[in-house]
């Protein structure tokens, strides 16, 4: 492709920017920066790729953040971490063999759920409430599960992950979000293994937006420790609502291939 000029990545730096501080808070970030790439002409692939490598920057920076405050425990975590890498490099290896179109055509409807879930549980996620699976379990049957799905397709993930961790492990809102976003980095980690290996990386992009991301992060992460559940739940239902309009709006979405839209 074409090297992009200064605008273009002065722009895919502003959409990491404000990805980055949307999904520290409550996840979405993807439905800003994988538009912004394809609007900028970057292919299909290398948009994948790319969306990996700079959203490394805005898991990691928010990882940090939420773990300098106390909220999530990297080392601890680090196994669990492990198997969403893994999960995620497996989806990433086999992406062309699973039913993409299945994937796409449901995960607009499963955002809406976890939108109605959140926002007709007043309490929901206030308080650390009583776990419902192990942590053994939750890490190595729940994890995987969710790392497979965003190295196969991606969008949702920080949703499904908030969910899991509220409804299974019994962790608060701002719990949750910290924990979330150490376990998206480790996704992150292993479909990027995985598209670096096929090729499929633009760095320049990645840099510029990952730096957008990183900063976008920060600001974040800190405006939701500051904020709490207060501002999480409703970024969380906003962000799951966008992200499904947003896929149903694509032209190319099975639904409306199925439907003759």
């Amino acid at each position: 492709m074409e090297e992009l000029g200064l605008q273009i990545l002065l722009l895919l730096f502003a959409a990491g920017l404000l990805a980055g501080f949307i999904d520290a808070i409550a996840g979405g970030g993807g439905m800003i920066t994988i538009p912004a790439m394809l609007l900028a002409g970057i292919p299909p692939l290398q948009v994948l790729g790319t969306n990996k490598l700079q959203s490394l920057f805005g898991s990691g920076s928010a990882s940090l953040a939420y773990a300098r405050h106390g909220h999530v425990d990297l080392r601890g975590q680090l196994p669990m971490a492990l198997t969403a890498a893994l999960g995620a490099a497996l989806g990433a290896f086999l992406a062309t063999v699973v039913p993409g179109d299945v994937l796409k055509a449901g995960l607009p409807f499963l955002l809406i759920g976890i939108a109605i879930y959140f926002g007709l549980k007043p309490d929901a996620g206030e308080v650390d409430r009583h776990r419902r699976m192990s942590a053994k379990t939750f890490a190595l049957a729940f994890v995987p599960v969710i790392g497979f799905y965003d190295g196969v397709f991606g969008p949702g993930t920080g949703s499904f992950l908030m969910l899991g961790f509220i409804s299974l492990a019994g962790y608060g809102l701002l719990k949750a979000t910290a924990h979330t976003k150490f376990l998206n980095f480790g996704s992150n980690v292993g479909a990027f293994a995985v598209f670096l290996a096929f090729g499929a990386v633009l760095w320049k992009v990645g840099l510029v937006m990952g730096s957008g991301q990183f900063i976008g992060a920060q600001l974040g992460s800190r405006f939701a420790m500051k904020q709490g559940a207060r501002i999480i739940k409703p970024l969380l239902v906003t962000a799951s609502v966008a992200l499904a309009i947003r896929l149903l709006a694509d032209p190319a979405h099975p639904l409306r291939t199925w439907l003759g839209m």
